[in-house]
């Protein structure tokens, strides 16, 4: 079997399956259109043959026998006799139509069968060879003495209606396969929109910065399927660069103190002459600071390479549930309950211990402020993982709301509690670091909530 060219394919979803249903409505028609023309066929036979046995029975009432002789009676409808009607008597012709001479074709088709047994009908070539005619037999005699009745009828105007039939079948299919062709790709095209958005979307966004999803809750359910899958391949890809990044940022930071001293002790070395003990003391200070990268590299690999061998999680990845239960269970206040509201299949795109850091002064916060209820809650957004802090305490007075996340600002100095006023300024730096934000809700009226948005 050969294969179809390419340049007949489509290149487009909506253009093959535009083509797909062109091509069985094209077979269907097809089917259809044969059988209603054999269906036709045979209707309009039928109808030729229930003329022809009238026209049979009205000769029938003609016949007159007299002893071995057969006579037509004349009546006021002589002209059914001259209309294509022959009346045998045995191997002798007792009628025929005036024009029997010139249709010799017709005439052979009829006494042909005038000589078979019983009543026939049969289709038989006109004059011309061309147009059919059609021819009944009967007998005619009122005893069954073998006075036989042909009469034939021409089927050109019902060849007429066939032709004019098949032709109207025609042109409705060639309509209606471009009305199908149409609507399919109008309707493919409508139904494949949300599909090109989710392209447009994925080719704007970055790959690590953007918190956008590509599943829409107005998709249809298959394209939201689609969507919610590729929303996680994303955030699986998202989690990994994250945590490649954050790696490359803590081998910057602790590299770079060893480094400094590596170079400011070869500027050292290069800007005035050293003592032979001075350069064993700067030669022993660069082997120093380089073993301490080299630990400093060992170090911080390995521990990559080992929380992604042990855990089940993707690399900078977590579970929620996890973070938010341990911090309700170490850090605790007497007369202060901590209760966690979380789906236990709910994850982030962040470390955990970053999650961690981050959530731990807020509920450190929370403890200290609250009468006697904390929650901890977390729930999935369309932009993330929303973690909530909130309390039943007296809240954020109005006045220090705008300086909230201010490094050295606490809203009451002389509360007793000894802390620099950092740990809201940690927070926040740490969130954005993470690829989220924190706020405060002012409009939390029954104590203090923040909110820290997180990726997925």
């Amino acid at each position: 079997m050969r294969p179809v060219p390419r340049l007949l394919v489509p290149r487009t979803l909506r253009g093959r399956l535009a083509l797909v249903a062109v091509t069985a409505a094209a077979l269907l028609l097809t089917t259809l259109t044969v059988a209603f023309d054999a269906v036709a066929e045979r209707h309009l036979l039928s109808q030729a043959d229930d003329r022809l046995r009238g026209t049979l029975a009205a000769v029938a009432s003609t016949i007159e026998m007299s002893g071995r002789q057969v006579r037509v009676r004349e009546t006021s409808h002589d002209e059914i006799l001259d209309s294509n009607v022959w009346v045998y008597d045995g191997s002798r012709t007792v009628e025929q139509p005036a024009s029997a001479r010139r249709r010799h074709t017709l005439a052979r088709a009829a006494r042909r069968i005038a000589d078979g047994t019983g009543p026939a009908c049969v289709t038989a070539a006109g004059p011309d060879g061309q147009e059919g005619w059609r021819l009944c037999a009967q007998d005619v005699s009122p005893h069954g003495t073998g006075v036989v009745a042909v009469a034939a009828v021409d089927m050109t105007p019902y060849a007429s209606s066939m032709d004019a039939l098949l032709t109207g079948c025609v042109a409705f299919g060639v309509v209606m396969l471009a009305c199908t062709y149409v609507l399919t790709r109008l309707s493919v095209g409508r139904a494949l929109r949300p599909v090109t958005d989710m392209t447009e979307r994925a080719a704007r966004w970055s790959a690590v910065s953007s918190t956008t999803r590509l599943a829409s809750p107005t998709a249809p359910e298959e394209l939201r399927h689609l969507g919610v899958s590729l929303d996680a391949l994303l955030d699986r890809i998202r989690s990994v660069l994250r945590h490649e990044q954050q790696l490359t940022a803590e081998l910057s930071h602790e590299l770079r103190t060893p480094l400094a001293r590596i170079v400011a002790e070869l500027d050292l070395l290069r800007t005035r002459p050293r003592s032979p003990s001075e350069t064993l003391r700067a030669h022993a200070v660069i082997e120093g600071a380089a073993a301490s990268m080299r630990t400093i590299c060992d170090t911080l690999l390995d521990q990559s390479r080992a929380t992604a061998a042990t855990s089940p999680d993707t690399p900078g990845t977590c579970r929620v549930d996890r973070v938010l239960n341990r911090l309700a269970g170490t850090e605790v206040r007497a007369g202060v309950h901590t209760s966690v509201e979380v789906d236990a299949a709910l994850r982030t795109g962040v470390a955990e211990t970053v999650v961690e850091r981050i959530v731990s002064p807020l509920h450190t916060n929370a403890l200290r402020h609250a009468r006697s209820a904390v929650t901890l809650s977390a729930r999935a957004t369309p932009r993330g993982v929303d973690i909530v802090v909130s309390d039943d305490g007296a809240g954020v007075p109005p006045d220090f709301a705008p300086r909230l996340f201010q490094p050295g600002q606490r809203a009451d100095p002389v509360d007793g509690h000894d802390g620099a006023g950092l740990g809201l300024a940690l927070v926040r730096r740490l969130t954005r670091s993470a690829g989220g934000r924190v706020w405060h809700d002012d409009s939390y009226q029954d104590g203090a909530r923040f909110v820290v948005q997180l990726p997925g």
